[in-house]
Parts: structure tokens; C-alpha cells; sequence
């Protein structure tokens, strides 16, 4: 390593200890213990080659120094080969073990990184909705990647670092003192000229990094928001490309700036370190020079001692801020804990059971809720704000009570934010009830599995996500053991064989981020068959017809009469055409049911139900609900035609 090389290396790691300064406790600790003891033979393994390595490199320049008074005292030619080829030797084992001490400390690394994300990644999906409703997803993810990679950084990097710094600085000491005690106290002399100056232009460089890391986050926010087709959409219609342009110039411009600030910062800082350890070369040459010229230093000595400088030099630089690198890759533990920290409030209880086997009701007894505050299901860094919402926790459902025998149709109606939504999530145990019980065939949901809870209900939202993956792959998240003849059936009674059928890629036609490829009716109907595929017993549909046209929304009313065939059903709507034949309707309002019976009933009552029917349907044509195509197909440059059809032609 020569001294330009160690320049480096000394700003690396000053600036590197300059992010993040933070104390950490003993209990985070004691968890970090806890990941890597599954690694601890490696671990030990890879810090006995380091150590062993460290000494490997202090003897070369021992060696070196030998050979040059082998031949300044005319020893034998014999003695100068084998010495040539011990350093040969040593250089080959140094390479060798190089090589296995990268492979243990990649090995450590990217186990280390396996097991964090794995975990964090279990523990993100047991989180309840909320969290998902809070939390800024590029913040989340972070945690997976560049967290996750920091704590890793702290085993296969950092933790070498030391144990191979602080071996290799006892040996150079020693060693150098053995040879000259004069050049080695003027060596230390010289220290502070090339670490002061190292922590002083790392702290500079470490905030020049941070603002530019702010730049370089805005930008990405920017592209992931406007890159979205929905993004895209927005800014076509109503955005004005001239200034979104500007903005992404304006930033971009200032990461250069930054960018180039950066890089002179550092060719200063090395060049004049660079400089300083050609000055103490000069000194070791020219003292070292004098005293052999006295007899009072072998010729090889000099020579040693200037191979050794510059490992005196870089371990003693790296110590010298090591405490604050430790704990600048570390904290990344501490980031990934606070995740980890957050207890799912939706746990299921070692005694749970499956749902009995036969037809399914549903029974809301007494059911109390109320949205968890944001301090229960997240964090201030995933919600990127300085300090959480305190509002929360304020009851939405006060007492609601009804029953859904099997095969009914039970529907709720009512205004918007009445709590309807909140009904429909407390089944699936999205969220748990705060008092009173959500009983399936007589059983207390927070007493059943998660997977008899999958497998016996299925759910239908307005939106109806899809994944950016095949058509074939969306349909097998229902049952993935489940045959072609099995999804092309689902899809048959979706009504949406035959189009799919005509695309030239079929079941494996990509749908696009969220389905976007598709219309609107077809997304639903693509979620229908996939509900249709899982053969569930209870289906709930949240505003399975909202935002359609009439076209679509006949076509995903059909589909939906083949769903709800001999089930029990939940179904939300705002459209009351959609729920005239349910065998029970209950109008929602304030998180109270106050009105329930049947269409005609609650019509001949005059009361609630009533006056949405004819705010809904008073001088309108004969399906006034649905109007001109909304949402997202209103933007689309291929509205009023289908999609798929478009596709398959």
C-alpha cells in the first residue's frame, strides 16, 4: 500500500465515521450478538486469517531489508534467491489468504443480510393495515436494502478492520522500533499532520455527501411519483411539463455542483497528504542515511523502515476515528431494530383453530372500534415527518351488531366515511374489534388461523390490485397448485375467456404496474376470477362496481352473480341498483346501523335508505349512477375501447 493509497483510505474512513454519530445501548448489542451467532465459527475463522494476514505483511518489508544487506555485504547468490523467494512464498500466501478471508467475509456479510431481511421482512407482513396506510414505502424498503447492507458492513468490513489494524500496528511498532527507535518516534512526530486534516476534510465531505444524498432523494421521489402511470396521467392532464422540468434541473444541477465540490475537496486533501508522506519519506531516507553512513543502521533497515511507514500510517489513522466508525455502522442495526420493535397488533394465538368444515355465517356482536394511533403501528422516520400524528384511536364503529346467515346476501349502504369499509376489514381480521366479537360459522375470528381465515373468505375491492406480472401468475395468488383448466374456468365465468384467449401471449400477457394495462371492468373481472379460482365460502365486495361505465359494470355485475352463487356474502356498494336483491340491507351511518330489512321495506319506511334512493335515482335516466368513464380510464388514450381487445388485435 503506498501513501497516496492510504491517504485515501484515511479520508474513506473519516468520512464514513463522520455519518450518523450515535450511541447505541448494550441491549442492541445483545441482539447484534444474537444475529451473528449463527456465524460465529466463521467469524472466528475469518479474524484468525486476518490476524494472520496482518502479520504476513509486516514480514515483507523485513525481508526486503535483508536482501539489500545480503547484497551490500556480498553475501552468497543462494542467500539473495532464497530470500527473493520467500517474499515470493509470502506474497503467494497473502494473495491465498486474501482470497479466503474475502470468501468468509462475503460468506458472513451476505448471510448476515439473508437473515436480517428475511426477518424484517416476516415481521413487515404480520404488520396490520395501518402500518401500510402510514408508511412511506421507499423508507421501508430502505430499511431492506441500505440498512440492512450498513449492518452487514459492520461484520465483513468495520469489525476486520480493527482486529487487522490493531495486529498490524503492534507488529509495525514493534518492528520499527527494533530497528530504529530515532525514525520511529519522528514517524509518530508526523502523525497528526496526516490525521488532523483527515477528520477535518472527512467531516466536510460527509456533509457534502448528506446534501447531496437529499438532492439525489428528491429527485428519486420525483421520477418514482411522475413515472407512475398514475403519476404520468396527472402531470399530462393538469401538470405543466415546463416546471417539472425546471425542478428536476434545478436539482439535478445542484448534485453536480455538489459532485464536483466533492472531488476537489478530495484531490486537495490527498495531494497534500501525499505530499506530507513524501516529506517523511525524505526524513526516513535522510536520518536512516546518516546513521547507516555512522554505522549505526544496516542499509536494510532503511529500507524496511520505509516499507513499514506506511503501515504505521494507515492503521493508526483508521484507530484513530475507529470508535466512531463502529458505531456509524452499527447504528444501521438500530434502524432495522425500530422496525423490528413495532409489535403486529394482529397476532394469532397458539390455540387457534381452523374454521369448521360446511356453509359459513357471519356475526358482528356489540362490535366497538377504533383506528390504532399512529405511535401503536409506526414509526417517525418510515412516515418521514418529524414527529408522528398524535391524532388516533377515536371509536368509528359504535356497537354494530347483524348476522349473515349462510348463503345470504347481506349489503350495507350509506354515505361516504359512514364506517361501511371499517365493517368489511374487521372479517378478514385486517384490523381486530376493540370490544364485542366477529364470529365466522360461531367462532370468534381472533380464535381462528390466518390460513383457514384465507382460505374461507375472498375479498373484492374498488380498485382491484393486480401485480406488474402475468395474468396466469395474478390468478395463481389465489391457489398456486391450481391446473390451466382450472384458470381458464375462473376466467370463463369472469367473462373473460375469450378476450384472453385472442391475446397473443394469453395467460402470460404481462397486465402492468397495478393492472394499468387493463380497463377498469376487466381488472375487476381478472380479481373476480381470481376470487372465483380460491373457491372461498364468504365473499365481500368493497365497491366492487365503483368508477365503471355501464358497459363494464355489466359486465362485472354478471361475473359477480356467478361469485356470490350459494355463498355468504358481504356487500358495500354506494350504487343501491347493485343491492336490491340482497336478503338484508342495512344503512350505515356515524359507525351505527340505523336502519335494516329489505329493499322494498326500508323504501316503504321512508327513512334513510329511502332518501339515498331518491337522491340516486329521482329524475335520472335508467341507470343514472353510471356515468362517463372516470378515473383512470378517463385518461387512458384508449378510452372506449378495450384494452384487451386492443391487445389481441
Amino acid at each position: 500500500m503506498d501513501m497516496e493509497v492510504t491517504a485515501w483510505h484515511a479520508l474513506h474512513s473519516t468520512m464514513t465515521a463522520q455519518q450518523g454519530r450515535r450511541r447505541f445501548s448494550r441491549a442492541t448489542l445483545r441482539r447484534i450478538t444474537a444475529f451473528a451467532r449463527p456465524h460465529r465459527r466463521r467469524l472466528l475463522w475469518f479474524l484468525v486469517l486476518s490476524s494472520l494476514t496482518a502479520l504476513l505483511a509486516v514480514a515483507t518489508p523485513l525481508l526486503a531489508g535483508r536482501v539489500v544487506d545480503a547484497i551490500v555485504s556480498g553475501d552468497p547468490p543462494d542467500v539473495v534467491v532464497g530470500l527473493s523467494g520467500l517474499i515470493a512464498v509470502i506474497a503467494v500466501a497473502e494473495a491465498g489468504l486474501g482470497l479466503l478471508t474475502r470468501w468468509l467475509s462475503a460468506g458472513i456479510g451476505e448471510g448476515l443480510i439473508l437473515d436480517l431481511r428475511t426477518t424484517v421482512y416476516d415481521h413487515v407482513q404480520r404488520m396490520p393495515l395501518a402500518f401500510f396506510t402510514r408508511t412511506r414505502t421507499g423508507a421501508l424498503v430502505s430499511r431492506l436494502n441500505n440498512d440492512v447492507i450498513g449492518a452487514q458492513r459492520a461484520f465483513s468490513d468495520t469489525l476486520s478492520g480493527v482486529v487487522s489494524n490493531i495486529v498490524t500496528l503492534l507488529l509495525t511498532l514493534v518492528v520499527m522500533l527494533g530497528l530504529s527507535w530515532q525514525i520511529t518516534l519522528i514517524a509518530l512526530v508526523l502523525l497528526p499532520v496526516f490525521v488532523l486534516p483527515a477528520r477535518r476534510v472527512g467531516r466536510r465531505l460527509a456533509d457534502l455527501r448528506r446534501e447531496g444524498a437529499d438532492h439525489n432523494a428528491a429527485m428519486g421521489t420525483q421520477m418514482t411519483e411522475r413515472f407512475s402511470a398514475p403519476g404520468a396521467t396527472l402531470v399530462k392532464l393538469m401538470g405543466r411539463p415546463a416546471r417539472e422540468s425546471a425542478e428536476f434541473a434545478t436539482r439535478a444541477r445542484r448534485v453536480r455542483d455538489i459532485g464536483v465540490r466533492s472531488a476537489m475537496v478530495q484531490t486537495y486533501f490527498v495531494t497534500a497528504l501525499t505530499l506530507v508522506s513524501a516529506l517523511a519519506l525524505a526524513v526516513v531516507y535522510g536520518l536512516g542515511g546518516f546513521l547507516a553512513l555512522h554505522g549505526r543502521l544496516e542499509p536494510g533497515a532503511i529500507v524496511s523502515l520505509a516499507l513499514l511507514l506506511t503501515r504505521l500510517y494507515a492503521p493508526l489513522t483508521a484507530l484513530s476515528g475507529a470508535h466512531i466508525e463502529v458505531m456509524s455502522a452499527l447504528v444501521s442495526f438500530e434502524r432495522v431494530f425500530e422496525v423490528l420493535d413495532l409489535e403486529p397488533l394482529i397476532t394469532e394465538k397458539p390455540d387457534a383453530r381452523a374454521v369448521p368444515e360446511g356453509p359459513v355465517s357471519v356475526e358482528f356482536d356489540s362490535v366497538r372500534f377504533g383506528y390504532p394511533a399512529a405511535d401503536k403501528v409506526s414509526l417517525a422516520s418510515l412516515e418521514e415527518v418529524a414527529a408522528l400524528d398524535t391524532r388516533g384511536g377515536e371509536e368509528v364503529l359504535h356497537g354494530i351488531s347483524f348476522r349473515a346467515e349462510p348463503g345470504q346476501m347481506v349489503a350495507l349502504v350509506g354515505s361516504s366515511g359512514a364506517g361501511k369499509s371499517t365493517v368489511a376489514q374487521l372479517l378478514p381480521r385486517l384490523y381486530d374489534a376493540d370490544s364485542g366479537a366477529v364470529r365466522l360459522a360461531g367462532v370468534d375470528v381472533r380464535d381462528l388461523t390466518a390460513a383457514s381465515l384465507r382460505e374461507v373468505l375472498g375479498m373484492v375491492t374498488q380498485d382491484g390490485h393486480l401485480f406488474h406480472d402475468s395474468i396466469r401468475e395474478n390468478l395463481l395468488l389465489a391457489r398456486p397448485e391450481a391446473a390451466e383448466a382450472e384458470l381458464w374456468d375462473a376466467l370463463r365465468r369472469a367473462r373473460l375467456a375469450e378476450l384472453i384467449d385472442r391475446l397473443p401471449d394469453g395467460l402470460d400477457t404481462v397486465v402492468g404496474e397495478r393492472g394499468y394495462r387493463l380497463s377498469g371492468g376487466e381488472r375487476q373481472r381478472l380479481t373476480i376470477a381470481r376470487l372465483l379460482l380460491a373457491h372461498p365460502r364468504v365473499v365481500i365486495l368493497d365497491e366492487a362496481t365503483a368508477h365503471l361505465d355501464n358497459t363494464s359494470e355489466a359486465a362485472v355485475q354478471e361475473a359477480l352473480t356467478e361469485a356470490l352463487e350459494g355463498r355468504t356474502a358481504l356487500v358495500i356498494a354506494h350504487r343501491l341498483s347493485t343491492v336490491r336483491a340482497a336478503d338484508v340491507i342495512l344503512v350505515v351511518e356515524d359507525g351505527r346501523i340505523v336502519e335494516r330489512g329489505t329493499h322494498e321495506a326500508l323504501l316503504a319506511d321512508g327513512g334513510r335508505y329511502a332518501e339515498l334512493y331518491r337522491t340516486q335515482f329521482t329524475d335520472a335516466p335508467e341507470h343514472p349512477e353510471a356515468g362517463p368513464a372516470t378515473g383512470e380510464e378517463a385518461g387512458r388514450p384508449d378510452a372506449g375501447q378495450d384494452p384487451l381487445a386492443a391487445l389481441a388485435n
